[in-house]
């Protein structure tokens, strides 16, 4: 008897989960837990999803509880499971400014915080329900904000250590990541992470080289803490060529014609790549994110031919930038104008993945109301200027009466003054 390609599918499902579940707890058998609890050093940027593994628990425990703590020995804790040890949770509606409970999931023992925000540094602790704890984590999400860039095409160079009598800063660069683009010239990025060295690090923390931890670590000393500050992440751009694979692209030829074509104004060849048809209202501002891409992915944009490179694109190159990518790899449109309507292409680990049909419209003025948030903010703001006219304009009448009354016995002394010292 054949069994059905579904039903045979399952099985198989069902089989590597077991076998998951049966290694996971090898792992669990082979490492103990530590008799004192530390808390290992984990550093990342804002908006990256990153996972906690919880390495050790006691082999009768079937299902953790994750905890959260801001400061060690903080009363405020935050409990991240629906205690059944599991939580289904769709990446794909999570948004940056989304609470910190809508942005987890627990899988297999482990907590997966999705685009993590710089509030979201702190202690993460891996327990049970009762509030025993077996494993901790220091995690540090360093903001995007103030990010140093440096182009290396254009000869710029990344930041130097900064190193004081007891204490030094640096930079601690990840691996560079793939060419965003193939058979064209791509671009490179390089994330750098600001970390420092210290003899006097708190010991209850764990890092994986010694006496060193990243900036915003609850391991350094509150004096050492301001010195952080002065060092901000950074990541280095460069250019790259890679070639594409032989069915990403059209042959020479084709795409020799396809260039003629363009020049004489017809429809050139396009990529054979998802695309997605959106109407966008004139003047207001646009957001459009790369699918299954994540910030430390390589990621480019395209405007029809026209290829926005981050050493012109990147947000902060230019301060009077309109169209501009942020260190998410999302691609903003502010005041969007009618000359921004076309295909905007999405290239993800240096291969085109999507594509986006952007069309515009003048959107009808609607009456405004007094419940609109819009109203409500300029009636706030004319409320304040009319107070603050008020109190200047009684202010400077009062001035002009005090110098009335006073202005006659202070110009006798004066003249008296003047008559003695002459």
């Amino acid at each position: 008897m054949r069994l059905p390609g579904a039903a045979v599918l399952l099985c198989l499902v069902d089989v590597l989960h077991a076998f998951a579940i049966e290694e996971k707890g090898d792992v669990f058998k082979r490492m103990a837990c530590p008799a004192f609890l530390m808390f290992d050093n984990a550093a990342y940027l804002a908006d990256m999803t990153f996972e906690l593994p919880c390495n050790c628990k006691p082999e009768e425990v079937s299902s953790v509880t994750w905890y959260f703590q801001k400061n060690m020995g903080s009363h405020k804790t935050t409990v991240l499971t629906d205690f059944a040890g599991n939580m289904i949770v769709d990446s794909g509606h999570i948004r940056a400014g989304s609470d910190m409970l809508k942005r987890f999931s627990i899988r297999m023992f482990s907590l997966i915080v999705f685009r993590a925000q710089v509030t979201d540094s702190g202690h993460y602790l891996c327990g049970t329900k009762q509030g025993d704890f077996f494993y901790g984590y220091d995690v540090d999400v360093q903001p995007t904000k103030f990010i140093t860039v440096a182009f290396e095409d254009k000869g710029q160079h990344v930041q130097d250590d900064h190193t004081e009598q007891l204490i030094s800063l640096f930079t601690t660069f990840w691996d560079w990541t793939r060419c965003d683009r193939c058979g064209v010239r791509g671009e490179q990025r390089r994330i750098g992470l600001c970390y420092l060295q210290t003899a006097q690090l708190h010991p209850r923390y764990r890092a994986a080289v010694p006496n060193v931890t990243s900036c915003g670590s609850r391991a350094v000393p509150a004096h050492f803490q301001s010195l952080s500050h002065l060092r901000k992440p950074e990541v280095a751009i460069r250019s790259c060529m890679t070639p594409c694979r032989t069915d990403e692209v059209p042959e020479e030829g084709v795409q020799t014609i396809s260039n003629i074509i363009s020049k004489l104004g017809k429809k050139p060849w396009l990529p054979r790549v998802p695309t997605q048809f959106h109407k966008h209202p004139i003047g207001t501002d646009l957001i459009i994110a790369c699918p299954g891409a994540r910030p430390e992915h390589a990621v480019a944009w395209d405007k029809d031919s026209v290829r926005l490179y981050r050493s012109r694109y990147l947000v902060h190159v230019n301060k009077t930038m309109r169209v501009f990518i942020d260190h998410g790899n999302h691609l903003h449109i502010q005041r969007v104008r009618r000359r921004d309507r076309g295909t905007y292409f999405c290239w993800r680990e240096g291969e085109m993945v999507a594509g986006f049909r952007l069309s515009v419209f003048y959107q009808a003025r609607r009456r405004r109301s007094l419940q609109d948030p819009e109203t409500i903010y300029a009636m706030h703001i004319i409320g304040i200027s009319y107070i603050v006219i008020s109190i200047l304009f009684v202010v400077t009448h009062v001035c002009q009466c005090c110098w009335r009354v006073f202005r006659g016995p202070f110009s006798k002394h004066i003249s008296d003054l003047l008559e003695l010292v002459c």
